[in-house]
């Protein structure tokens, strides 16, 4: 992931269930500004936070998307405890709404 236009929060969680950090997070800041890049491995959720007005960002990705092997995990589970940078309740897509909490989520081997 890298922002080029704007600011984002940038989460990825581990999901593989054999990993020493399975249900650990990360998180980072990607702006226009500071040219970071955010690699997320597969096995890993991914989320993030658009902190400015608007954002503009390019990834690349593994495979060609497939919205039918999409899954979700709350934003805010209580679980992973991830520190969400906020500064007004998020606006959700209705996937985010509907997430799965983490212990219900499906995961790797």
């Amino acid at each position: 992931m890298r922002v080029i236009r704007g600011e984002v929060y940038d989460v990825a969680v581990d999901l593989r269930r054999n990993s020493a950090t399975f249900g650990r997070w990360v998180g980072a800041h990607l702006s226009e500004e500071n040219k970071r890049l955010f690699w997320v491995p597969p096995g890993f959720a991914h989320g993030f936070l658009v902190l400015s007005e608007t954002a503009d960002f390019l990834y690349l990705a593994t495979d060609f998307y497939a919205p039918e092997h999409e899954r979700t995990v709350a934003w805010d589970d209580p679980d992973l405890n991830i520190s969400w940078p906020l500064q007004a309740p998020p606006l959700l897509s209705d996937k985010d709404r509907r997430a799965s909490r983490f212990r219900d989520a499906e995961v790797y081997l």
